[in-house]
């Protein structure tokens, strides 16, 4: 019944920027940790970022600096702005959630992923 969908993968050079966005849906009564996550081809899923319910963030080292994470409580939405972008950066990304699906109960949920593509 809960969803997250994110949107704005797509292809873009070295250097530039993107920003994705994830929305969380369904009987939700609140949302904990946020975060995203990416798997590029042939590696591990890795963290990329987080961010908790009161807006504490943390990064991998290899987006530090680049890339901020944001939310909207209000619109039960997580953000990824993506700068200076690399061919490392290359994955497809996904958002995660801990979301209080009753007032007792939170449970973790996924997206389905959106590809990013950085070319050179």
């Amino acid at each position: 019944q809960v969803q997250l969908v994110e949107s704005g993968g797509g292809l873009v050079q070295t250097g530039g920027s993107l920003r994705l966005s994830c929305a969380a849906s369904g009987s939700i009564f609140g949302i904990n940790n946020m975060g995203w996550y990416r798997q590029a081809p042939g590696k591990q899923r890795e963290v990329v970022a987080g961010i908790t319910s009161i807006g504490d963030t943390n990064y991998a080292d290899s987006v530090q600096g680049r890339f901020t994470i944001s939310r909207d409580n209000a619109k039960k939405m997580v953000f990824l702005q993506m700068n200076s972008l690399k061919p490392e950066d290359t994955a497809v990304y996904y958002c995660a959630a801990n979301i209080w699906v009753t007032r007792w109960e939170s449970q973790n949920y996924w997206g389905q992923g959106t590809q990013v593509t950085v070319s050179s």
